[in-house]
């Protein structure tokens, strides 16, 4: 008959290797559903017989359950046989018979022994001995399955009463290997002796070697590692070696300090052959109501040609204040042009490293931020180009400090119209002395509608008002600088007007609708010779602002003149896969010049033809196209594709872009024409492989940079090769290679260069 009892008694441990995880306990459930129990006599009691308190206060249940159960009073031993399952907390226990010796307080479990640990690790072996109340164990033969796959095996296990763990001539691998072919995994570590310190959770090997297919490649007398439960440690690295023109050969080592369980600090100088030392390091810390994180390195450079103190500086700092503020701040500051892309650093093709701090509020619908901005100019394509424009920018940098933008959004009337106001601040300072300071504010009337036809409406009515401080302002080289304080007052009224048409079958949806926004405006009114453009030169129509009321990114320009603006939406969704969607759009403008089409070079009355296309029938296939059409002679003013064509086994991409050369930009900025291609493809399960292209197609132009990559990875092991060839205008990184490797071994770390 099957017997069940709940009982008290000491902690019940074995091996522990990993985080805790949920308890295995199905196998008991099933029993406990499908099995009747009897409570077992108080003299059989194997609580009372090993003299373990069973007060709940003190010690954890038991959990104790068996087929058959034999007591033996002459020889003081109690039998238990028959699907033997013993389960405390989060441990489990399955052996086919256990044996308790009152005499020797020995507990001997025979038979197809399954050790569940609580991490998820499973012990195999066919015979344990646990002694003095359990706290001791001793097993031959024994394979274990850690929760992460890997595996080990060991000759002898012994588990002392400290909880200290002492195993012998074992044999560890993350790697896939078969144990009835005999086929040898990929990597392997063996060790004489392995012991595992619970009180400094320690792994310590002695004489280990590790065999890569069968083949010793490495030998240490003794090394050792903290266990899997241990996730963060202070310690080194792995190293990385390397070589570069400028620096020479290099060898960098890393020092990772633990400062907390939220903060750390890692230490990673770079000794080079040719440039002494590139001092580096990094700070992180997580807080509970935010994060920081600080980096940079520093070179101390002779040569002549380049700053003495050369470094760069990254930090990125957020903090929630309260529930409705946040602090935010992205500090990027390198020394020079070059120093990022000689040092293969992060953001080494960036032209500009911008800076920023910000204090935003956010409340319901309404938001407030306070920002400030700094700029560092490191565009050697640009000094290539037009040496002149690139002293400009240089010498004239801008400072914004600081921005305050604030908007307001009113409760909904019963009608569904609501007020939104606007309030703009912003103070900009040129290296060079020019300076200006705005204030702006736009109040608007939101009237949403739909009628029972199923058309929707939307009116806005809004009234802008500017007001500026400018210092030092020249409009073109033949006035005087300005210096005075413009105001600019500018109204406008918009309508829109949608009506979505709906089609469904039984195996896709359509949906149509036309689209028509009318503006009405003021002609003029910008002051151009008096007011600075700052916020709004990076203009362009396109499918994302045609339909706007406002189609200039900031506030320095007004979007002046009357218009109506007509397109439609088209989008179809296949019932199980697939979507595909069209749009397309022009406006009319009832003054041939307008501050906008002035800036994008647009005559006439209408404007040029911008859409978008964006096709997935199906996971094998992605591309987004948008474009911009002359409206008199249909030629490309622009042109964007984007498209992913291919499986993971075997996949596609290509990216090509196409501006047409504005006629108000410098002389040397011809158009731009460019195409990035790559393709990637599995070779087999393990081996991958890329190549990339990025191509000037203008006239002059070629490659910009190419190159590509081998990677292979199992369950165990990872081996990535990558090698890049860099085409620059600077004479100093012209014609460059960036060859690196690294491997990676599952649990132990990697090397790269």
């Amino acid at each position: 008959m099957r017997k069940f009892l709940p009982i008290m008694f000491v902690a019940l441990g074995f091996f522990a290797c990993g985080a805790k995880a949920d308890p295995i306990a199905g196998e008991l459930s099933k029993r406990e559903e499908n099995s009747p129990y009897v409570t077992i006599e108080p003299k059989q009691n194997i609580a009372d017989i090993l003299h373990v308190s069973s007060s709940p206060e003190e010690e954890p249940d038991i959990y104790f359950d068996a087929d058959e159960l034999i007591t033996d009073e002459n020889e003081r031993t109690i039998v238990a046989t028959g699907d033997v399952v013993i389960k405390r907390d989060e441990l489990t226990l399955y052996a086919d018979k256990i044996i308790y010796d009152e005499k020797t307080d020995v507990i001997t479990a025979l038979g197809n022994i399954k050790l569940v640990e609580p991490d998820g690790a499973t012990i195999y072996s066919d015979e344990v001995n646990l002694a003095a109340k359990l706290t001791r164990a001793e097993m031959n033969k024994i394979k274990v399955i850690m929760r992460d796959e890997s595996k080990l095996w060991a000759e002898h296990f012994h588990k002392k009463e400290n909880n200290n763990k002492v195993m012998r001539y074992v044999t560890f691998t993350p790697c896939d290997c078969c144990e009835v072919n005999g086929k040898a995994p990929l990597w392997r570590i063996r060790a004489r002796k392995v012991t595992h310190d619970d009180a400094k959770k320690n792994m310590n090997y002695n004489d280990a070697f590790i065999d890569v297919k069968n083949v010793p490649v490495l030998y240490t007398p003794f090394f050792s590692h903290p266990d899997p439960t241990v996730k963060r440690r202070s310690g080194f690295m792995p190293p990385k070696i390397g070589r570069s023109s400028y620096l020479g050969g290099t060898l960098q080592s890393n020092y990772f300090w633990n400062i907390s369980d939220h903060a750390d600090f890692l230490f990673s100088p770079i000794l080079t052959a040719d440039k002494g030392i590139v001092w580096g390091g990094r700070y992180r810390t997580y807080l509970k109501k935010g994060y920081a994180q600080v980096e940079g390195t520093y070179l101390r450079d002779d040569n002549k040609e380049r700053p003495n103190d050369r470094g760069n500086l990254f930090a990125d700092i957020r903090y929630e204040l309260t529930k409705k503020w946040l602090f935010s701040s992205n500090i990027n500051y390198s020394s020079d042009s070059l120093y990022l892309k000689e040092l293969s650093l992060d953001k080494d093709d960036q032209a500009w490293l911008t800076s920023d701090v910000s204090l935003r509020r956010f409340e319901n619908r309404n938001y407030t931020s306070i920002q400030a901005y700094y700029y560092k100019l490191i565009s050697y394509d640009l000094r290539e180009h037009d040496s002149a424009e690139y002293r400009r920018l240089k010498y004239n940098k801008p400072v914004v400090a600081p921005i305050i933008e604030s908007e307001f959004i009113s409760e909904p009337s019963s009608f569904g119209s609501y007020f939104k106001n606007t309030f703009s601040l912003a103070s900009l300072y040129h290296s060079g002395g020019a300076q200006s300071q705005r204030a702006t504010m736009i109040n608007s009337f939101n009237l949403p509608w739909t009628s029972a036809f199923g058309e929707r409406y939307k009116v806005v009515a809004s009234l802008k008002s500017d007001l500026y401080h400018i210092e030092e302002y020249q409009y073109n080289l033949r006035r005087r600088d300005y210096t005075g304080n413009p105001m600019r007052v500018f109204p406008q009224l918009g309508v829109e007007w949608k009506l979505p048409f709906v089609k469904a079958s039984d195996t896709s949806r359509q949906i149509i609708e036309p689209v028509v926004v009318g503006v009405l405006s003021p002609n003029g009114g910008n002051k151009p010779h008096r007011i600075p453009n700052e916020d709004s030169q990076d203009v362009n129509l396109e499918d994302t602002n045609v339909l706007d009321l406002d189609r200039f990114a900031g506030y320095d320009r007004n979007d002046t003149g009357s218009r109506i603006s007509y397109g439609f939406n088209w989008n179809t969704y296949g019932n199980i896969m697939g979507r595909t969607s069209a749009f397309f759009a022009q406006s009319y403008q009832f003054n041939e010049k307008t501050s906008f089409s002035e800036s994008t070079e647009t005559t006439g009355h209408l404007s040029d033809y911008v859409g978008r296309i964006y096709a997935a029938p199906s996971d094998y296939l992605n591309m987004t196209y948008r474009f911009r059409l002359d409206h008199n002679d249909y030629q490309l003013k622009y042109n964007e594709l984007a498209a992913r064509l291919g499986t993971n086994m075997l996949n596609l991409y290509v990216s090509y872009i196409y501006l047409q050369k504005n006629k108000n930009a410098s002389e040397a900025l011809s158009e731009r024409k460019e195409i990035y291609t790559s393709i990637q493809a599995a070779l087999t399960r393990d081996w991958s492989v890329k190549i990339y292209n990025r191509q000037d197609l203008s006239r002059g132009g070629g490659s910009l940079e190419h190159g590509g990559s081998l990677i292979y990875e199992d369950e165990c092991f990872m081996f990535v090769t990558n090698v890049k060839k860099y085409n620059s205008n600077d004479p100093d990184l012209d014609d460059s290679y960036e060859f690196n490797f690294s491997f990676y071994l599952k649990t132990l770390g990697g090397l790269g260069s």
